[in-house]
C-alpha cells in the first residue's frame, strides 16, 4: 500500500515578498551612500591638508625670504655685515640716480632701463648689472669707511633736520606717484623696504656725507697753495675769448675720397678768402653773415648778439682742432688763422681776442685741492674694507680676480 507523502518545506529558500526585496535594496544603498560619504570626507580632508600644507610652505618661504633679505648677511664690507636689504637700498639709489641724471647718455649707449640689466652688456665681459653692482659696493665701502672714521674721531652731527627732509621727499614722491608710502618704499628701495628698516641706512649715509663735507673744510688750502696749484696747471684754468666760423666740406656721406678732397680744398679756399677779407678790415661778424648758408644768415643779423664770439672758454671746452693754436705761448690779440678739422671734414677761421685767468676760479682750484686730498685720504681708508661675496651674486668680483691673476 502506498505511503502518504507530506509536502516538503524549503526553509533556506523562502520566497521573499516585493516589499522585503525593496527594503533590502534600500538598506544596501544606504550602506553604499555611507561608504561614499565617508570616502568623500576622507578625500576632502586630504585635499584640505595639501592646500594647508602649500599655504604653510608658501608662508614659511616668504618668512624665510624676508629673514634672508632683512637679517642675513649678503656681503661683508670690512668688519660690516651687509644684508640684502641694505645692499638693495644702495643699488636702487645708484641705479635711479644714473637713470635720472644720465638717461640720454645711457639711452644713446643702448641701455633700456625697463629691461633686465643682466642681459645688457656694459663691456664685453660685464653687463650693466655687473657695473651697477661694482658702483654699489664702492659706495658701500666709502660710506662705511667715512662713518667709521667719523665715529673714531668723535665727529658729532645732528641729522634730525636732514632726515626729516628726506622723509618729506619720500612722502612727496609717493603722492606724486599716486601710491601709498609703503608701496613707494618697496618700489624705490627693495621688496622688503620700510620706513623703519631703512632708517639706519639713511642716517649712516647722512653721517658719511656730513663728515665728508667736514673733511673738505678741514683741507681747504691757503692762498699760496692755490697760486702754486694754478702755476702747475695754467692751461687748465686760463680762459680765452675768440671768434670762429666753420666751412664744412660739401660732400655726401657716400662721397669718394677724391670728391671729399675736392670738397675740403673748396672749403679751405673759402676760409682763406674770409681770413684775407678780415685782415683787410671787414668785421668778423659781417664776414660770417656773408658766408653763412641762407637758413643761418638770420643768426648774424641781431645787432645785440655775436654768435661768432666765444668768451671765457677753457682749454678743455674748445674744439681740439683749434685749442692748441689758441693756447700757444705768445698768442696776441688779432692773430687769425685757418685751421683744419680733419675729423669733421671742415676748416675753421679763428681769431684770437685774449687769454686770461679769472680769479673767480680760485674757489674752483680750492675745491679741487681739498677734494683731491680728501679722496686720497678716503681711498687709503677703503683699502682696509675688503669685500666678501657671501652669496656668490657679485660676478664682477670674479672678473676682477681673474684680471688680477693675469
Amino acid at each position: 500500500m502506498a505511503k502518504n507523502k507530506k509536502p516538503q518545506t524549503n526553509t533556506g529558500n523562502k520566497a521573499r515578498t516585493k516589499y522585503e526585496i525593496k527594503m533590502e535594496e534600500r538598506k544596501k544603498q544606504e550602506e553604499k551612500d555611507k561608504r561614499d560619504a565617508k570616502m568623500l570626507r576622507i578625500g576632502s580632508i586630504a585635499i584640505c591638508a595639501v592646500i594647508i600644507a602649500a599655504i604653510v610652505i608658501s608662508i614659511a618661504a616668504s618668512i624665510m625670504n624676508k629673514k634672508a633679505t632683512t637679517k642675513d648677511a649678503y656681503v661683508t664690507i670690512g668688519n660690516h655685515s651687509v644684508t640684502k636689504l641694505e645692499y638693495d637700498y644702495y643699488y636702487s639709489l645708484l641705479k635711479s640716480n644714473y637713470m635720472t641724471n644720465y638717461a640720454s647718455i645711457l639711452s644713446y649707449m643702448g641701455v633700456d632701463a625697463s629691461q633686465d640689466l643682466d642681459n645688457q652688456q656694459y663691456t664685453e665681459e660685464m653687463t650693466y648689472k655687473d657695473y651697477f653692482d661694482q658702483l654699489t659696493v664702492d659706495q658701500l665701502k666709502q660710506t662705511k669707511a667715512l662713518a667709521d672714521d667719523a665715529k673714531a674721531n668723535q665727529f658729532s652731527y645732528d641729522d634730525a633736520e636732514d632726515y626729516a627732509n628726506i622723509l618729506s621727499g619720500i612722502e612727496s614722491g609717493a603722492k606724486a606717484a599716486g601710491v601709498s608710502e609703503s608701496n613707494y618704499y618697496t618700489s624705490m628701495y627693495g621688496k622688503y623696504a620700510t620706513k623703519k628698516n631703512i632708517e639706519p641706512f639713511i642716517r649712516e649715509g647722512l653721517l658719511a656725507e656730513e663728515y665728508y663735507n667736514y673733511l673738505i673744510e678741514q683741507n681747504t688750502p691757503g692762498e699760496q697753495e692755490i697760486k702754486d696749484y694754478y702755476a702747475e696747471n695754467v692751461q687748465n684754468f686760463d680762459r680765452v675769448d675768440y671768434h670762429s666760423f666753420s666751412f664744412p666740406a660739401n660732400a655726401g656721406a657716400d662721397a669718394s675720397e677724391e670728391d671729399l678732397n675736392k670738397a675740403m680744398a673748396d672749403a679751405k679756399n673759402k676760409a682763406d678768402a674770409m681770413m684775407k677779407a678780415r685782415k683787410e678790415g671787414t668785421g668778423f661778424k659781417e664776414l660770417c653773415h656773408e658766408n653763412a648758408s641762407e637758413e643761418n644768415k638770420a643768426v648774424y643779423e641781431n645787432e645785440e648778439t655775436n654768435p661768432s664770439l666765444r668768451e671765457g672758454a677753457y682749454y678743455s671746452s674748445t674744439p681740439q682742432s683749434i685749442s692748441g693754436w689758441l693756447y700757444e705761448d705768445g698768442r696776441k690779440e688779432g692773430d687769425i688763422a685757418v685751421l683744419e678739422d680733419a675729423d669733421n671734414n671742415q676748416y675753421y677761421v679763428v681769431e684770437f681776442v685774449k687769454r686770461y685767468y679769472d680769479e673767480a676760479d680760485d674757489e674752483n682750484i680750492s675745491n679741487m685741492i681739498s677734494s683731491e686730498k680728501v679722496s686720497e685720504y678716503i681711498q687709503g681708508k677703503m683699502e682696509n674694507y675688503t669685500v666678501t661675496d657671501l652669496k656668490g651674486e657679485l660676478k664682477y668680483l670674479t672678473l676682477e680676480d681673474a684680471a688680477a691673476q693675469e
